[in-house]
């Protein structure tokens, strides 16, 4: 669960590098809808891929992090993203739904429920 904000961090700050005008890592749907940006490539460290409301971005290691961002440009994510960063890591971590939302409960109040299901990172 950790991994995965740490790693959203470490995405967004090497998106400022590598795109100096970027305010927030939602602006990418903005650079790629204005064809500023391509769809997908790679920006800096990670290849990335924008799809409907978010992104899914992928180190050199092959560590996948998919996150949507909401309309105020803040990052959310549910369980089937942190799933899927668990099972992409170098050494997947395959766990349940359960323990999932068990971790989740157990990172409040870092992490907030924003609607049913998806997350996001307190501010």
């Amino acid at each position: 669960m950790l991994g995965y904000v740490r790693a959203l961090n470490a995405i967004d700050e090497a998106m400022r590098v590598a795109i100096p005008s970027l305010e927030r890592l939602a602006d990418v749907l903005g650079l790629a809808r204005s064809r500023r940006i391509s769809r997908s490539g790679h920006i800096g460290a990670y290849s990335y891929t924008v799809h409907g409301a978010g992104c899914r971005f992928v180190s050199g290691n092959g560590t996948e992090v998919d996150v949507d961002f909401e309309a105020d440009g803040s990052e959310i994510f549910d369980l089937w993203r942190l799933r899927w960063y668990g099972l992409s890591l170098p050494e997947p971590l395959d766990v349940t739904d359960e323990d999932l939302r068990s971790a989740v409960r157990s990172l409040q109040p870092l992490l907030a429920e924003v609607r049913p299901g998806w997350f996001s990172v307190a501010s």
